[in-house]
């Protein structure tokens, strides 16, 4: 495991030739050669892979019992040299019983041996004719290569500070597999060494039962079955591999590939017992029984120039277009019904929203759109109100009028540069003073004229600011920070882009339809500053703060996945390779934990929004954090 937390871990798929274990150990030790030289710090082989699966009543000769122990001995002779832990599938004798078993092998030695423990015999099984259950096994030893070896089901291994299980095809697949109970002992990392056949339909049920208990036990989860030369009389194996983490599959191999397989991934121990803290029922069901720790310190091996693990520069947006259609339609959903609870509550048939023409309070006219059709009210009492400033661009502003035109609802234009200058001229500010108070007036300004007609109507104010200004504070205190109803609150700027998007997909009119899309590459601003010469925006928001994609990964990964900022560098290089250097990163990042810590004070006074996702930042919901609270130490680690 590396300063980071990641473990490089591999699953391997040889090819096996049926009971011959010479023939077999020195594919094993050749593919364990290839992932030494990848970096791979545990590598895990099929079950039974040293003799093969499909043995039958071969597995009741002491010949090929011998071979097999022969064949160990050989592969523990071999790992002496390479700087990685063998898992290992072969049958092994312990007294007058057989057990189908992994084990454990690093620098020479047995660290352990862990049976199988649900022994399948239907269908096409028929494993209780050769093997026995390994279920309530402990504090047992069994010779091994000649070498004398823990055995029993619930032992974990400690390699190099990272704790792992193993469990074995069938436990997989019951009630309640030892990897539960493995987990609760300790274990981040769960092997599974497999000889499943294949069949139509199965594989899919696999690719989810694997990814699951990854994510119920919080760990990762190795998966790795049989598959060329295995016998097809009457079966086929595939070959399948599977590395998932925490409920997501990170790697998996090509199915059916006559080549041996070897599938590599770095699992993120860190963020797994980050999960673990976390989640409070993890912690309840925690095992208060002793159990066997084997602990080894393996010399460290080649560390590869980047993770072997996808690094999504846009954790909030689903990459693939089906299911990034489907997560906006339920997040119109979320916030429509949010909504609409508020509104029935406080029985207002109207709302008032600021209509700036830009992406958030576009997305927050939708949302309300869709909440009055729900409720089957008048989309008139949807009062809409574009405030042109000093900064607003006649691109903006028309586009403004147009959304609200094209979505039937109330429009109405109030200009607040009268207000506001008369305000300047109140608090003695030069107007030509482009001062943060010559800014956040027009802001405030703007929130007293919505919070009046609300008043006047006997309506709701529906805020629009999203969840990532809220994480930079960029939004003015007491101006549009405030809200009766925020609807974007949890929605990141990465996601409202494309919720907008979606909205414009499935748009009838097209004139609306255009509209959006317009909005769409609008460059985000909040209007504060005069145009230029030639009318077009002046102040843009992401050369003031940053790339939202940039401060939305931030963000993502120090609340979600509880990084520090060292690792979120780190992971920002590989997932923006090609777009910003470290050094920009660096600065962008220092800029997020700055303002997210200074700025605390603003969203412990932000309004009620729905939570649409896994982070949100709601004082009463899943952030607490003081104002006051100091940002050195998150600081002076992104220094080191």
């Amino acid at each position: 495991m590396d300063s980071y937390g990641f473990l490089k871990v591999a699953a391997a798929i040889p090819h096996v030739q049926v009971g011959d274990c010479t023939t077999n150990a020195e594919h094993i030790v050749a593919l364990a050669e290839q992932a030494a030289q990848r970096g791979v710090e545990i590598i895990v082989f099929p079950e039974l892979a040293v003799t093969g699966y499909t043995c039958g009543d071969l597995f009741l000769q002491p010949t090929l019992l011998d071979a097999a122990d022969d064949a160990l001995a050989e592969i523990a002779k071999a790992s002496r040299k390479l700087p990685l832990t063998f898992i290992v599938g072969a049958p092994l004798r312990h007294g007058s019983t057989l057990y189908n078993c992994a084990t454990i092998i690093a620098q020479g030695r047995i660290l352990g041996v862990v049976p199988k423990t649900y022994i399948p015999n239907y269908a096409e099984f028929y494993e209780a004719r050769w093997f026995a259950s390994g279920a309530g096994i402990a504090d047992e030893t069994v010779r091994v290569a000649g070498q004398a070896a823990d055995f029993g089901a619930g032992l974990t291994f400690e390699v190099n500070g990272a704790e792992f299980g193993v469990e074995i095809c069938e436990d997989l697949w019951v009630a309640v597999p030892p990897s539960s109970h493995l987990a609760q002992n300790g274990a981040k990392v769960i092997f599974n060494l497999s000889a499943s056949p294949e069949g139509v339909g199965k594989y899919a049920y696999l690719r989810q039962l694997v990814a699951q208990q990854s994510a119920r036990t919080h760990a990762a989860y190795v998966y790795c079955s049989a598959g060329f030369g295995e016998s097809s009389t009457d079966l086929v194996f595939a070959g399948n591999a599977l590395i998932a983490e925490n409920g997501i599959v990170l790697r998996e191999a090509e199915r059916f590939s006559l080549d041996e397989r070897l599938v590599v991934a770095d699992v993120d121990i860190e963020r797994l017992e980050f999960e673990r803290r976390r989640d409070t029922s993890f912690r309840l069901n925690e095992s208060t029984t002793d159990n066997t720790v084997i602990e080894m310190e393996v010399p460290e091996g080649l560390r590869a120039a980047a993770l072997d693990r996808e690094i999504d520069p846009l954790p909030f947006v689903p990459q693939d277009a089906e299911h990034r259609a489907e997560r906006c339609e339920e997040l119109f959903h979320i916030q429509a019904h949010g909504l609409a609870r508020r509104l029935t509550h406080t029985h207002c048939t109207k709302a008032v929203i600021g209509i700036s023409g830009g992406l958030d309070s576009t997305l927050a006219l939708l949302v309300a759109v869709r909440t009055f059709d729900l409720l089957q009210l008048d989309r008139k009492g949807i009062i809409g109100i574009t405030m042109p400033g000093f900064g607003t661009t006649g691109r903006t502003h028309d586009n403004a009028l147009k959304l609200m035109r094209g979505l039937g609802v109330t429009m109405r234009e109030i200009p607040i540069g009268k207000a506001c200058e008369q305000h300047f001229a109140d608090i003695g500010l030069d107007p030509s003073d482009r001062s943060a108070a010559y800014e956040n007036a027009q802001a405030r300004e703007r929130t007293q004229i919505l919070m009046d007609v609300a008043n006047m109507e006997g309506g709701l104010v529906v805020g629009t600011g999203d969840l990532s200004e809220l994480a930079l504070g960029w939004a003015t205190y007491n101006g549009d920070q405030m809200s009766m109803y925020g609807v974007n609150a949890s929605v990141p700027k990465t996601l409202v882009r494309h919720l907008v998007r979606w909205a414009a997909d499935t748009e009838p009119d097209a004139e609306t339809r255009a509209t959006l899309l317009d909005i769409i590459d609008t460059p985000v601003s909040p209007e504060l500053l005069p145009a230029d010469a030639e009318g077009r925006i002046a102040q843009k928001t992401e050369d003031l703060v940053g790339p939202y994609e940039l401060h939305d990964f931030f963000l993502y990964n120090f609340v979600r996945a509880g990084y520090r900022p060292a690792k979120i560098l780190l992971l920002a290089e590989q997932a923006f390779r090609g777009s910003y250097d470290r050094s920009t990163i660096r600065k962008w990042l220092t800029v997020f934990f700055r303002r997210f810590f200074a700025q605390q004070f603003k969203r412990s006074a932000m309004p009620d929004g729905p939570k649409v996702g896994s982070v949100a930042l709601s004082p009463r919901g899943d952030w607490r954090m003081p104002s006051d609270a100091s940002a050195v130490a998150w600081l002076e680690d992104l220094e080191e």
